[in-house]
């Protein structure tokens, strides 16, 4: 029986298991349930398990009939902080929801298993199934990569479900996909003074607005514009009192860019910005850099058309559509820093059945129609990459 086939044998289960994981949500780092209920999936289908005593998520290895290479498929698990307002029947009533999908995820993947426990006897190779943790941390996947989970491995491949992106397509495009992602966080000093006489004082508050100003030029004028780059301060706090001039400010924000050499520089040119600025205007600032996940960019000629081939074998090549990238971020590249990578996405969304919310909506939910594909295409690349 081919993956396709199976695929759809295995909907109702795949359809099943992503309601029941939609509506057990846990946060980044807090999954308990979440790992207990994977491995326990896993287990059943007589898949060896790996777990880890300090660190949530799990490993499944599904061995081959012959020897070869190992392939690691990867869903993430963790869900956000928002209160659900689907009015599904299996909604989430713990105050957090799977508002980016991460059930589906893990759905399709162990849709893959069954299909994979099937063609065991056939594979030429092992197939690797991570099902990881805190991946809306932005450095979730960082702990596997830590701990050796990647040796061994030849190629890795991902998936999202994309609520803005329609059902039942594929988007398997090579090149630059998602956006970098750092942190940061500005402390600006300065003198407190009474409001009426500014002149004694040095003001945070403006030295802070003139940096926020400031660092924009970075994007605009010191950044080639061929090279997309966003850097963004989402707060502010400081100050003490209506009358009184500032003495302290603390702003964070974020910088996004698929470019790993843009990203090599932002740093020490963000800080000469910042402190320069506070200088000029009598005051100093500190600024705290954070690095957190690179960018998404499928630069592997041989996984982009194991991927893309994968998708028109089963679907045919009307099933591939394209989509702009994206400025979102992914922790999927501390896995491939490690070993080469493929991430690919699969429309979910579907005018026709009210299906119209994005990722992060309360209101999110996915076409489940589309998570038999998914599965499939989980699947068929680690089959295709394998027996090859």
């Amino acid at each position: 029986m081919k993956i396709r086939e199976l695929a759809e044998k295995y909907n109702d289960y795949i359809i099943e298991r992503r309601r029941y994981y939609h509506s057990i949500p846990e946060l980044s780092f807090e999954e308990k349930l979440t790992t207990e209920s994977i491995v326990k999936d896993l287990e059943e289908m007589g898949i060896e398990v790996t777990t880890f005593p300090d660190y949530y998520g799990c490993v499944g290895l599904i061995k081959g009939g012959k020897v070869g290479k190992t392939v690691m498929l990867r869903a993430d698990i963790d869900a956000l902080p928002v209160e659900e307002k689907t009015g599904l029947p299996f909604a989430a009533t713990n105050g957090c929801m799977h508002a980016c999908g991460h059930d589906a995820h893990i759905a399709m993947q162990l849709g893959a298993a069954r299909i994979l426990v099937d063609l065991k006897d056939e594979l030429e190779g092992d197939v690797k199934l991570l099902f990881q943790s805190a991946e809306e941390s932005c450095y979730g996947a960082k702990y596997y990569a830590e701990r050796g989970v990647l040796d061994g491995v030849d190629a890795i491949f991902g998936m999202h479900i994309w609520g803005t992106l329609e059902a039942p397509y594929f988007n398997l495009e090579a090149g630059g996909r998602m956006a970098s992602v750092d942190n940061f966080k500005i402390t600006v000093e300065g003198v407190s003074a009474h409001g009426s006489a500014p002149h004694l004082g040095k003001d945070a508050i403006v030295a802070a607005a003139s940096i926020v100003m400031n660092v924009q030029t970075f994007a605009s004028r010191i950044n080639n514009p061929l090279n997309p780059l966003v850097i963004s301060i989402g707060t502010i706090k400081g100050g003490q009192r209506f009358n009184i001039v500032a003495n302290r400010v603390e702003m964070e924000g974020t910088i996004r860019t698929y470019s790993r050499e843009l990203r090599a520089q932002i740093e020490d040119k963000l800080r000469e910005i910042v402190e320069s600025t506070a200088q000029a205007l009598g005051c100093s600032a500190k600024l705290e850099y954070e690095y957190f996940a690179g960018p998404v960019i499928n630069e592997h000629e041989d996984l982009n058309e194991i991927a893309r081939n994968a998708a028109i074998k089963l679907y045919g090549e009307e099933s591939l559509v394209k989509m702009d990238r994206l400025m979102g971020s992914e922790d999927f590249p501390f896995l491939t820093e490690k070993v080469p990578g493929f991430y690919g996405f699969i429309g979910t969304y579907n005018k026709e059945k009210g299906i119209i919310y994005s990722n992060h909506n309360d209101k999110f939910t996915v076409d489940e129609d589309v998570l038999q594909r998914g599965a499939a295409l989980y699947a068929q690349f680690a089959y295709d990459f394998l027996n090859r």
